[in-house]
C-alpha cells in the first residue's frame, strides 16, 4: 500500500513498497503531483531513476550545468550534486528508483556513461516501454499504478541480463559501514582493485572513494533531518572536521547542515520520507 506524505501546499509525494520479488532491482515506487501553473525546485543526489511524466513537462539542470529536456518517459542516471527542476504544471509523475543490480540487469552500457543525465527511455528500453504512460494514467488509484509498473519492470527484468548480485550486496554493505574504506571494499569481494572501480562505475555510477562520500553526507542529511543526531556528533562519521562536513552536505544536497531543518527543498525533504521504510536495503534508506 502507498504512505502518503503530507502535502506542502499544492505538492504531494506518495511512495509504496515494491514487491517482494522486485526489491533486489528497484527502490521504492513514488507518485508525483504538483496542481500549480508552474514548479521550481532542487532535489539532492540520488539514485538512478525510471519516471514517466504522465503530465507537465521542463527542464532538469544538473550538478555540473548540463541542462536538458524532461523526457515523457526517461531515465535518470545517477547524480552527484543538487539536480535543479524546472516544470510547467499541472505536474504528474510516476517513478521508481533504479538500484545497481537493476541498472546493470535492464541497461547493457555504464551507469558513469550517465551520471548527471538523462535519456529517453524508449530509446533504451524500445516499445516495451511505450505504452506505459496510458496504462497508468488509466489507473484509478496509485496502488493500481503501482501494480502496472511492477509488470512492466517484471517483463523487462525477464528480458535483461544476468548479473552477479553479489557483488552489488557486497558494495551496499560497505557503503552501510561507518568508515567504509575502499581497500575493505576490495578485500571483501576478492577482486583486484581495478575491477572493482570498474564494476562501481558500471552498476553504480561512480567509483567508490565517490560513492563513499556521496551516502556519508546523505546518511548525515538523514539523521540531522530526522532529529536522530547533531552536526557536532556526526562530524567523527569520516569528515576531517566542520568545514568539510559542510563543504560534503552542501555540495550533495545543495544546503548547508544549519539549514537542513529550515531551507531544505520541498524535493529533497519529501524525498527523506523513503528512508521510514525500514525494510528496505540500506542503500534506500539511508540515501
Amino acid at each position: 500500500m502507498g504512505d502518503a506524505v503530507q502535502p506542502t501546499g499544492a505538492v504531494t509525494l506518495d511512495y509504496a513498497m515494491p514487491p517482494e520479488d522486485l526489491r533486489a532491482h528497484l527502490s521504492v515506487f513514488y507518485e508525483f503531483r504538483a496542481d500549480v501553473p508552474s514548479f521550481e525546485d532542487t532535489d539532492k543526489a540520488d539514485l538512478a531513476q525510471f519516471r514517466i511524466n504522465l503530465a507537465g513537462e521542463g527542464e532538469y539542470r544538473f550538478a555540473d550545468g548540463h541542462v536538458q529536456r524532461v523526457p515523457k518517459i526517461q531515465i535518470v542516471g545517477p547524480t552527484t550534486g543538487p539536480t535543479h527542476i524546472s516544470m510547467r504544471g499541472p505536474v504528474h509523475t510516476i517513478g521508481v528508483g533504479l538500484l545497481p543490480a537493476g541498472w546493470g540487469t535492464l541497461l547493457d552500457f555504464e551507469a558513469s556513461l550517465l551520471v548527471n543525465r538523462v535519456v529517453d527511455a524508449v530509446e533504451l528500453l524500445g516499445d516495451d516501454v511505450r505504452g506505459a504512460p496510458e496504462a497508468l494514467s488509466a489507473c484509478t488509484t496509485f496502488d493500481e499504478r503501482v501494480a502496472v509498473g511492477s509488470a512492466l519492470a517484471r517483463r523487462l527484468i525477464a528480458q535483461g541480463r544476468t548479473i552477479a548480485l553479489d557483488f552489488t550486496r557486497i558494495v551496499d554493505d560497505w557503503l552501510a559501514s561507518p568508515y567504509p574504506e575502499v581497500d575493505d571494499l576490495v578485500r571483501a569481494t576478492g577482486l583486484s582493485r581495478r575491477q572493482v572501480e570498474r564494476r562501481c562505475n558500471a552498476y553504480y555510477g561512480s567509483p567508490p572513494k565517490m560513492l563513499a562520500r556521496k551516502y556519508r553526507a546523505l546518511k548525515a542529511t538523514i539523521a540531522m533531518a530526522r532529529g536522530q543526531s547533531n552536526a557536532d556528533a556526526l562530524l567523527d562519521g569520516g569528515f576531517y572536521d566542520q568545514s568539510h562536513f559542510i563543504r560534503e552536505i552542501k555540495a550533495f544536497t545543495g544546503v548547508t547542515p544549519t539549514h537542513i531543518h529550515t531551507d531544505l527543498p520541498t524535493l529533497a525533504a519529501l524525498t527523506l520520507k523513503r528512508s521510514e521504510f525500514d525494510e528496505l536495503d540500506p542503500l534506500v534508506t539511508k540515501a
